[in-house]
Formats: C-alpha cells, structure tokens, sequence
C-alpha cells in the first residue's frame, strides 16, 4: 500500500492485479481488477463512483481517475477507459499493463451517487455521451437490480455508431428488462434513418424528447412521463452537462435532482450565478398623510 498526497487530501493506494483486459472500440477499452479477500472491506463502493489508478509513462507518475462501469452487487472493480491520444499517458496504460500485471488503485470515491429506493415508484432518466456513459451504466445494472418498480430511461450520444461503446451490454440490458429499461441511441457525425436520433444532445434534443418519447405516461393518464421524473443523470463533457442540467431545470426538474459528472476540467459554473441583492438598511421616508408631513426611520 502507498500513501500519497492527491487532490488536497491523503490517498492511499493498494495493488490489484488486472484480472480482464477487454478492447471496445478502437479506442477504447475495460479493465477488470481482482480484489483480495483482505482488501473487500476497503473496495466497497456506491454505484455512479470511480477510482485513481496510479502508473508509469515515460519514466513520469501519473494519477488518473476512471469510473467503474460495474455494480456494488457485481462485487468486482470494472473500468471503462478511452484513450484520447495515442501519445497521452492513457495510451501508455493500455500498451504497458495486461492480464497478470499489478497496479496501483485507490480506494472508491465520488459523488455522484443515489440513495437507493427498493419501495419506491420512480422514473429515472440518464444522459450520457462517449465515455461518459460508464457511470450511468454502474447506476442502472444497480438500479434494474435493487428497485424492482423503478423504470429506467437512457439517451446514449455517441459521434457514429462505430464509437457505441458497450452496445451489446445496454441491449442485453434492454431485452431483459423491456417492462422498466428504454434505451435510445443518438449519432452526431452518422446519418440516421430518422433524424430525430440525428444529432447531439442538447436544449433542442431535450424538448424534442420530452414531446415525442416522455409524453404519454400509460401508468398516470393525467400527466406525461416527463412530469413523473425523479431523479435525472447527465455525464460527458462539461459544454453538454451545463446545457442539459440547465434544460432540466427550466423544464420543471429540482437541482437537487439532477446530478452530474463531469469527465474533463470544465471552468464555467454549471448553473448560472445567481446575483445577490445588496442589503438595504436604515431607510428614511418622508410622506404625507391628510395633510400632514411625517418622516419614518426604517431600521433592521
């Protein structure tokens, strides 16, 4: 185990040996890493976490944090990983470690978590584009298996279809849990049949999908499915997390309620700063009454 100072805080990383390597597209990939029996305790983890893994490129330490696409009943550490340059350190992780190798792995973190409600009815609906799908793919294998009535929808962003990343898994998924679990594709370099899944996901997207898929609601005639949403997902880039989430909200959904993680250093606030009204104090009327001339202090 190793102690090392990360993001403000101490963090300690232990070595896992990577049970599974897995190429998913061509640029991305899994990993799968064993967890001894002595170290269980300490892996536990929330669905929608991620973990640091620390390695070696070019002679250079390098700490990178990668979402687990597994589930907590799953009881094992998977990752999805997308190399963005075949010069970056991610590159040398995929080249330099395989099956067998040891590697350095923190402990889970992150808050980009649900509280689990097995009795509850409710609608959740998660956004996700590229590599940003494997956190909401932890939340809905946990979902589908630990809430029974609650349903699930899913709108995937990907450039082309060539770039799906686990495309047989989330199919799979949908099959056998056709009564709770949508899945729709979107593609913003590949044409389309329909346009409708033409494009990214953004304010315009929204709005089409809240008119033509989340409207009729067959458990509540009175309202659609898009009223009946409790909690909203969103993670990918920062430019399309910010314009959902703020899309969300002006369409009724509660801040509380969407939650969001960001997979790469995004600068602006998500939501705008609301500005702050300076305090008046000690206000002086003059006003007349009948006639009279009278003068109130307004004091805190």
């Amino acid at each position: 185990m190793e102690q090392q100072i990360y993001k403000g805080k101490l963090t300690q990383f232990h070595r896992l040996k990577i049970a599974k390597k897995e190429d998913l597209t061509k640029n991305t990939f899994s990993l799968e890493l064993e967890i001894p029996e002595d170290l269980k305790e300490s892996f536990k983890f929330e669905a929608g976490q991620f973990v640091s893994i620390k390695f070696y490129a070019e002679g250079k330490e390098v700490i990178n944090d990668y979402s687990m696409t597994s589930a907590p009943y799953e009881k094992k550490i998977a990752l999805g990983i997308k190399v963005n340059s075949q010069n970056g350190a991610t590159a040398k992780l995929y080249k330099n470690y395989n099956v067998g190798d040891e590697i350095l792995v923190s402990k889970p973190n992150g808050r980009f978590t649900l509280v689990s409600k097995p009795s509850e009815f409710r609608t959740i609906v998660g956004f996700a584009a590229g590599i940003g799908i494997t956190p909401v793919l932890s939340h809905f294998k946990n979902i589908l298996h630990n809430e029974p009535r609650t349903r699930l929808f899913l709108f995937f962003g990907n450039k082309s279809s060539e770039e799906l990343i686990y495309r047989d898994l989330l199919d799979q998924l949908a099959k056998q849990h056709h009564n709770r679990l949508q899945i729709f594709y979107f593609y913003s370099q590949e044409k389309t049949a329909d346009q409708f899944f033409y494009g990214r996901l953004d304010e315009k997207k929204l709005n089409l999908i809240i008119n033509q898929i989340l409207h009729l609601d067959d458990t509540d005639e009175e309202s659609t499915i898009w009223d009946a949403v409790d909690e909203v997902l969103i993670c990918g880039k920062g430019e399309m997390i910010k314009t959902l989430a703020n899309a969300c909200y002006h369409h009724g959904i509660p801040k509380k309620n969407i939650h969001f993680e960001l997979f790469e250093e995004f600068n602006d606030d998500i939501y705008p700063v609301e500005k702050e009204f300076p305090l008046i104090e000690n206000v002086q009327v003059d006003f007349q009454l009948l006639g009279t001339d009278l003068h109130v202090d307004c004091k805190n």
